[in-house]
């Protein structure tokens, strides 16, 4: 199946770019989601658009890219998460609870772009990597601390 991506996929491309997937995998998944549309002679003008819009919305310059990634890694960011006895936590901490601690201590990102390694479901130290840039990611120091 040939599709048009209008949102980033992991490990499949950009938006914008025309890939070839599975039927099942473009039917199921990419097309419910609006993470992609079908390829047609019409869809295909769509793209110069798409990708308009993705550099508009990407961080050009990379100065920029490296200055941001020096400001996620200067400081360790604290995510209060609940917790039991122990320091084991009810369930795991999300890129959703990541990506807020990172935009309250004044860095936005999106939750797509923090990759975690293994689930983190417990107390203390853990490191992430956030893709800055598509040259560009930086390590960012997490402190999971029990909220109150």
């Amino acid at each position: 199946m040939k599709l048009i991506l209008t949102h980033e996929v992991t490990n499949l491309g950009a938006p914008g770019d025309i890939v070839e997937v599975k039927d099942g995998y473009g039917r199921n998944f990419l097309l419910p989601r609006n993470f992609a549309i079908r390829w047609s002679k019409g869809a295909a003008k769509q793209v110069e658009s798409i990708q308009a819009a993705r550099a508009a919305h990407a961080i050009h310059d990379l100065e920029e890219a490296q200055s941001i990634k020096g400001n996620l890694e200067a400081n360790p960011i604290n995510v209060p998460v609940r917790a039991g006895e122990g320091g084991r936590l009810f369930g795991a901490v999300t890129v959703s609870d990541i990506a807020g601690a990172l935009a309250e201590a004044g860095a936005k990102v999106d939750k797509r772009r923090i990759e975690v390694g293994n689930p983190i479901k417990s107390l203390g130290a853990h490191s992430v990597s956030v893709r800055v840039h598509a040259d560009v990611s930086a390590q960012v120091k997490l402190n999971v601390v029990a909220s109150k």
